[in-house]
C-alpha cells in the first residue's frame, strides 16, 4: 500500500488551449478556436461523467449564441433544441391567488418570441459532439483538481485530480495519480463558484474594483405530464408566493417536446431568515391552486440543483489574468431578469477564442489577454447586462413589489432612452452575509411533502442520479471544525442543513428528545454540486473542492 509521500511524478501533456469545464461556454470556445485556427492543440477537461452530465438550467434559451457560433445548427438533423416559445405568461402569486401580468406591461428584452425551450445539458452534448469532430480533444470523468503556475506566476495549465485516494487518506491498490495539462492559455468555464476560479479571482485580486458577487439557487425538476394538459412552448414564470415580499425569487414553468415539463424555482441566497428551506419553498410552489394541476396524473423523472450568478454588470470581475480567462457563469455572465446566461456564456467563449487565436498567431503565450477583458463591455453580452444592472439591486433593497416595480421602469427607460435615473446601483452585502440571528426571526414551517407533487430530499436527489465513491476524502471542507456547532447552531440553527438542497448536512444529536451533544454530520455522497454552501455559510467555513472525476449528479435531459 503506497502512502502520500511516494506519489509518483504525474504526466504531463502540452496543448495551446487548455479549457476546464464543458459547458456552453469552454466548448464555444474550443469550437471557435478551432473554425479560426484548425491546427492549434484545444484541450477540454469535465468532472462530471459525460459532457452534460452537471449541466443544469430551465431552459429559455435565446439562439443568438448558438447563431454565430454554428450558423447550420438549425438545419441540423441531431439539433438540441427543436421547441420555440408559443406563449408568454406572467404571474404575481399569493397564497390562493395568481394575477396573469399584461405582457405588455413587460419591455422587449423580456418577450421570449424567437427563444426556444429545452435542455442545456443536450445543448452542451451537441456542442461536445462538434468540437470532437473538429477535433478538440475532451477528457469527460477528469477533476481539474489543481492550477499549475509558471515562475512568474502566471497560469501554466492545470493538473487533474488523483484517483484512488481513501476517505483517510492512504492510497488504494486502484490509485492513479492526475495528470497535468499545460497550456499556452487556460480558460476557466467551471459555472458559477468555480472552485478554481474562486482562487484565480482572490489570487490576481480580479474583484477588487467590483461589487460583490450575488447568487441564487436554482432546483428544479423534469415531469413527464398528462398529455391532455401540455402545451408545447407555453413558457410560464410567477414571482410572489411563498416566499414573503422581503425575499427574492421565483418560478418557472416551460413546456418542452413529448410530453415534458421542466418546473423550477430560484431563492436570491441574499435571504435573511436562516429556517429558510429553498428546496421547501420549491416544493411548496408546486402546490399553488394555479400550478398543481399541471402535474396531476404525470411523473416527476428527473431534479437538480445549481447556484446561479446574479451580480450581472456590477459583479463581473476582471476576465484576464496572467495565462488565462474567466469565461461564461463563471465569469457571472447571467441577465437576471430574463432568467438567461447560456446565450452570454457562448458569446463569451468565442471573443476569448479570438483574442487567443490573435495572440497565439503572433507567437505570444501565458500573457495576459488584456484585449478580451477591454472588449465585452461593447458587445452584445454588455449590452445584454448594461440595461438590466439595476434590477438586481432593486429587489434586494426594496423587496419584491417595489423592487420589480422600479427594475420594470428603469429596463423601460433603458429601452425608450439609453439611460437610468437611478445610475448603476451598488449590491451592497456579499450573500453569506444577510442571516439574522434565529432569534430574531420567525421560523419557517414547512408542510409535509405529499408524495405526489411535493417530495423529500432523499427521494429527490435519487433521481438526480448523483454518485460519489464513497471511500475518497470528503470534497466538503471545514476551515474549522468546530464553527458549525459553536457558532452556527446557536446563532442561526446552522443554516447548512436547511439551504443545501440535497441533505448533505445534518445537525445529530446524542438525546435526539433532549437535543444534547450535538454533531455536524456531512453527508457527502448526497452532494449534487450546486455550491450553495460555499457561497452561504455565514462563517465562510466551508470550501467546496472538487471530488473524484466522475462524481456528482448524472442529469440526463436538465
Amino acid at each position: 500500500m503506497a502512502e502520500p509521500a511516494e506519489l509518483p511524478p504525474r504526466e504531463g501533456m502540452d496543448f495551446d488551449v487548455v479549457v476546464v469545464g464543458a459547458g456552453p461556454a469552454g466548448l464555444a470556445a474550443a469550437i471557435r478556436i478551432k473554425q479560426l485556427a484548425p491546427d492549434t492543440s484545444v484541450v477540454v477537461v469535465e468532472k462530471g461523467s459525460e459532457v452534460g452530465a452537471h449541466i443544469l438550467s430551465g431552459a429559455v434559451i435565446d439562439p443568438i449564441g448558438l447563431d454565430r457560433l454554428l450558423p447550420d445548427w438549425r438545419e441540423d438533423a441531431d439539433r438540441p433544441l427543436k421547441t420555440e416559445v408559443s406563449e408568454d405568461r406572467f404571474y404575481l402569486l399569493g397564497a390562493s391567488s395568481a394575477l396573469k401580468l399584461p405582457n405588455i406591461l413587460m419591455p422587449k428584452l423580456m418577450n421570449n418570441h424567437g427563444n426556444f425551450v429545452g435542455s442545456l445539458a443536450n445543448v452542451a452534448r451537441y456542442l461536445g459532439a462538434r468540437a470532437e469532430a473538429l477535433g478538440v480533444e475532451i477528457y469527460p470523468g477528469f477533476a481539474a483538481a489543481e492550477i499549475l503556475y509558471g515562475e512568474k506566476g502566471e497560469v501554466a495549465g492545470v493538473a487533474t485530480g488523483d484517483m484512488g485516494v481513501a476517505r483517510d487518506g492512504h492510497l488504494k491498490d486502484g490509485f492513479t495519480r492526475g495528470m497535468e495539462l499545460r497550456g499556452k492559455y487556460t480558460f476557466f468555464a467551471e459555472g458559477a463558484r468555480g472552485s478554481l476560479s474562486k482562487l484565480l479571482i482572490a489570487k490576481y485580486g480580479l474583484d477588487s474594483d467590483r461589487e460583490p458577487q450575488k447568487y441564487g439557487i436554482g432546483l428544479k425538476e423534469l415531469w413527464q405530464i398528462d398529455p391532455a394538459r401540455h402545451r408545447p412552448g407555453l413558457v410560464t414564470h410567477s414571482f410572489g408566493w411563498p416566499l414573503d415580499s422581503s425575499t427574492g425569487g421565483g418560478s418557472f414553468l416551460y413546456h418542452l417536446e413529448d410530453g415534458l415539463v421542466s418546473v423550477g424555482f430560484v431563492v436570491h441566497l441574499n435571504y435573511e431568515n436562516p429556517t429558510l428551506s429553498p428546496f421547501d419553498e420549491f416544493q411548496r410552489f408546486k402546490t399553488h391552486p394555479a400550478i398543481a394541476p399541471t402535474f396531476e396524473g404525470g411523473k416527476r423523472i428527473s431534479y437538480g440543483a445549481r447556484a446561479i450568478t446574479e451580480g450581472g454588470w456590477q459583479s463581473v470581475p476582471k476576465l484576464s489574468f496572467p495565462g488565462g480567462a474567466l469565461l461564461g457563469y463563471a465569469a457571472g455572465f447571467v441577465n437576471v431578469p430574463r432568467i438567461k446566461g447560456s446565450h452570454n456564456a457562448i458569446l463569451s467563449g468565442m471573443l476569448a477564442a479570438e483574442h487567443v487565436v490573435s495572440a497565439l498567431a503572433e507567437g505570444r503565450a501565458n500573457d495576459e489577454l488584456a484585449g478580451y477583458e477591454a472588449a465585452w463591455r461593447a458587445t452584445d453580452i454588455g449590452r445584454d447586462l448594461y440595461g438590466v444592472r439595476n434590477v438586481k439591486p432593486m429587489w434586494s433593497k426594496l423587496g419584491t413589489y417595489l423592487g420589480i416595480a422600479l427594475g420594470g421602469f428603469d429596463m423601460w427607460t433603458h429601452q425608450l432612452f439609453g439611460r437610468s435615473l437611478f445610475g448603476t446601483l451598488k449590491h451592497g452585502r456579499p450573500d453569506y452575509a444577510t442571516l439574522k440571528p434565529i432569534s430574531d426571526v420567525t421560523p419557517i414551517v414547512y408542510p409535509k411533502p405529499d408524495g405526489k407533487i411535493s417530495f423529500d430530499k432523499l427521494s429527490s436527489v435519487f433521481l438526480s442520479n448523483t454518485n460519489h465513491e464513497e471511500d475518497q476524502p470528503v470534497h466538503l471542507k471545514l476551515k474549522d471544525p468546530s464553527v458549525p456547532v459553536r457558532e452556527n447552531l446557536p446563532l442561526y440553527g446552522e443554516p447548512a442543513r436547511l439551504y443545501c438542497p440535497a441533505g448533505v448536512y445534518e445537525i445529530v444529536y446524542a438525546d435526539e428528545v433532549a437535543k444534547t451533544d450535538p454533531r455536524f454530520v456531512i453527508n457527502a455522497q448526497n452532494c449534487v454540486h450546486c455550491k450553495t454552501c460555499d457561497i452561504k455559510d455565514p462563517a465562510q467555513n466551508i470550501v467546496w473542492v472538487t471530488p473524484e472525476g466522475g462524481g456528482g449528479p448524472n442529469y440526463p435531459n436538465m
